[in-house]
């Protein structure tokens, strides 16, 4: 793992029994709620399976912190609810646990093998091209009171957590198809 104080992902992938998606839908609800009040709780998406593309549920929670995050992957509550799910599924999870830029690429349900540099380069270029110029645009008038370092230093954070929290997982949501076309 990268620093203990960056935000962490942990994907998880699983097959549910056919019979069982409609109690699995309730599960992920049941699950996402409870972690939702752990400190550092970031999120959670979730993505269903689609026929002929991915068979299984995988579900992605983000936490602030490495530290955060193992105190809900070690919790009662947590292990509570995989005791739960355990009549629903077919195998066991499929955990995966990220941190840093990677996460932004990766393939949840997969071992982490992140698409084409080129393809990782040129969605990350388009993203801070037009961030940049949303952030100064609307931003950088307001600064304008400050030295440039302090104005640049603002900006830059901005920058960083628009991309790390906002921008760049739904960038790679919408361009997964190019990013991991099909077989």
């Amino acid at each position: 793992m990268g620093s203990p104080k960056e935000p962490v992902t942990v994907v998880v992938a699983q097959r549910v029994k056919p019979a069982r998606t409609s109690d699995y839908e309730t599960w992920i609800s049941n699950i996402t709620q409870v972690a939702s009040t752990y400190p550092g709780y970031l999120g959670t998406h979730i993505i269903r399976p689609q026929a002929g593309v991915r068979p299984e549920y995988v579900i992605v929670f983000r936490f602030d912190s490495y530290e955060n995050l193992k105190i809900w992957m070690t919790s009662c509550d947590r292990q509570y609810w995989l005791t739960q799910a355990s009549s629903m599924v077919l195998s066991a999870p499929q955990i995966q646990q990220l941190d840093g830029v990677e996460a932004w690429f990766s393939l949840p349900g997969q071992a982490v093998k992140p698409p084409p540099r080129h393809k990782m380069a040129l969605l990350t270029w388009g993203a801070v091209y037009g961030l940049i110029n949303l952030l100064n645009r609307f931003i950088t008038p307001f600064l304008q009171a400050f030295p440039v370092w302090i104005a640049s230093l603002i900006i830059c954070g901005l920058m960083v957590g628009l991309l790390t929290y906002l921008v760049m997982p739904q960038v790679a949501r919408l361009f997964a198809p190019w990013l991991y076309p099909g077989p």
